[in-house]
């Protein structure tokens, strides 16, 4: 398995108050951290395995830059409920030099991150009614974070580690090179919907239950 599901985003209301209905329901929250010069900030949800993030423009000229509007944050953000698709798929190489790209991508350099990493990021990043593909040469396993990298993992609902991700849209039948090539890794699975929504499984799903956060988060889990 040359790559690894490394985490989901949501675009999100600013603040993302959607994201408290996951905390009542028995996720403990992670740190949050904001992307300076990108204009985005987060609330994250972290997982054995992967991670779960609600995103948000904080500063629109940031996201409306002439370096980040490539990138096409901004209009999917601000479309989030009007066509363009509102989440963003990170995948990880597990090949020992780690320069394996799974898609099809063009390299992004936000400001913050120190030269020379960047960001590999699909070449489908501006058709709204995609996902937001991208990959970082960085990425790894919430459960072998060093020490002061440490996000909490256990949750009192009792969830330890994605093991199903599908991706549900309306844009589904004629996906793009660069996300079928996101598809072809096995990783994320996609099938046509009538509304944007993401599933994802946990542990297998062997319990039977289910949970869907519509309409405050386009989110279904099971596990």
């Amino acid at each position: 398995m040359k790559f690894e599901f490394d985490h989901l985003f949501i675009f999100t209301d600013i603040g993302a108050p959607e994201a408290d209905r996951l905390v009542s329901l028995g996720l403990v929250e992670g740190t949050s951290n904001s992307h300076p010069g990108q204009g985005t900030t987060n609330r994250r949800f972290f997982f054995r395995n992967a991670m779960l993030e609600v995103l948000w423009v904080c500063d629109p000229e940031e996201a409306r830059s002439e370096l980040i509007r490539p990138t096409h944050l901004w209009e999917r953000w601000a479309n989030r409920q009007s066509g363009a698709c509102p989440f963003g798929f990170c995948l990880r190489s597990t090949t020992p030099d780690r320069d394996s790209i799974a898609f099809p991508s063009w390299a992004y350099r936000p400001p913050y991150l120190p030269a020379p990493l960047n960001i590999a990021v699909g070449t489908n990043s501006s058709v709204l009614t995609e996902p937001w593909l991208f990959q970082t040469p960085f990425g790894q396993r919430p459960d072998r974070f060093s020490a002061e990298r440490a996000q909490p993992l256990e949750h009192p609902i009792g969830w330890q580690e994605i093991t199903r991700v599908e991706l549900v849209s309306p844009a589904a039948d004629l996906p793009s090179p660069a996300l079928q090539a996101a598809i072809d890794t096995d990783r994320i699975g996609l099938r046509v919907g009538a509304e944007y929504c993401v599933e994802l499984g946990f542990d297998r799903e062997v319990q039977g239950n289910r949970v869907d956060f519509r309409p405050g988060l386009p989110l279904v889990v099971s596990w």
